[in-house]
C-alpha cells in the first residue's frame, strides 16, 4: 500500500470520526434543548392549573367577602394578563403578577376568620397552594434543565459545535424584583 492510500485512509477514517463525534453532540444538544422546552411546558402546565382554579376561589370567597372588590378585580387582571402573554418572559411577569394578587387575598384570608370557616374556600385554598407547590417544583426542575444544558455548551469540545449548530444558552426562571417581599395589604 502506499503511502498516498495510507494518508487519504487515515484522513478519511479522521473525519468520519469527527462526523461521528458531531452528530453525537448535534442529537444530544437537540435532546438536552427540547428537555428544556418540555420543562417551561410543565411551568406553563402548572400555571394554567392555577390561573384556572382563581375563578372559582374568587367566587367563593365573594360570596363571603363582598367587600374586598379590589383584590378581587387585581386577581382578574393577574389572570387575564396571564391568558394574554405570548413569550416565556411575559408569562413570568403575568405569573408574578398572579402571585403577588393571590399573595394579597391570602392576607386578607388571615385577617378574616370567618373566610377560612367556610369548607369550599378551604379547599379551594388547598388546592390553591398545591398549585403553587406544584409551580414551584416545575421552576426548580426548568432551572435544572437549563443548567444542564448551559454547562454542556460552555464545555469543550461541545462549546465548538453548539456554536456552530446555533445552540445558546437559555435564560433561567427569575423571579420578579421586590417577590422575595411579602404583599402588604391595607384597609
Amino acid at each position: 500500500m502506499s503511502k498516498t492510500i495510507k494518508i487519504i485512509i487515515i484522513a478519511v477514517v479522521i473525519i468520519g470520526a469527527i462526523i461521528l463525534y458531531a452528530t453525537s453532540v448535534y442529537n444530544k444538544l437537540v435532546t438536552m434543548s427540547t428537555s428544556v422546552d418540555a420543562q417551561w411546558a410543565q411551568v406553563e402546565t402548572q400555571y394554567q392549573r392555577r390561573v384556572d382554579l382563581i375563578p372559582n376561589l374568587v367566587e367563593s370567597v365573594k360570596g363571603v367577602m363582598k367587600q374586598e372588590t379590589t383584590v378581587f378585580l387585581g386577581i382578574a387582571e393577574a389572570r387575564k394578563s396571564y391568558a394574554g402573554a405570548t413569550s416565556v418572559e411575559e408569562k413570568v411577569k403575568a405569573g408574578n403578577q398572579v402571585e403577588s394578587a393571590l399573595g394579597k387575598l391570602l392576607v386578607i384570608m388571615e385577617n378574616y376568620p370567618q373566610l377560612n370557616s367556610s369548607q369550599s374556600v378551604q379547599t379551594l385554598m388547598a388546592q390553591l397552594e398545591g398549585a403553587e407547590n406544584r409551580i414551584s417544583v416545575e421552576r426548580t426542575r426548568y432551572n435544572d434543565a437549563v443548567k444542564t444544558f448551559n454547562l454542556t455548551i460552555k464545555k469543550l469540545p461541545v462549546n465548538i459545535f453548539a456554536g456552530m449548530f446555533g445552540f445558546i444558552q437559555r435564560d433561567y426562571f427569575e423571579a420578579a424584583p421586590g417577590a422575595e417581599n411579602a404583599p402588604s395589604v391595607s384597609f
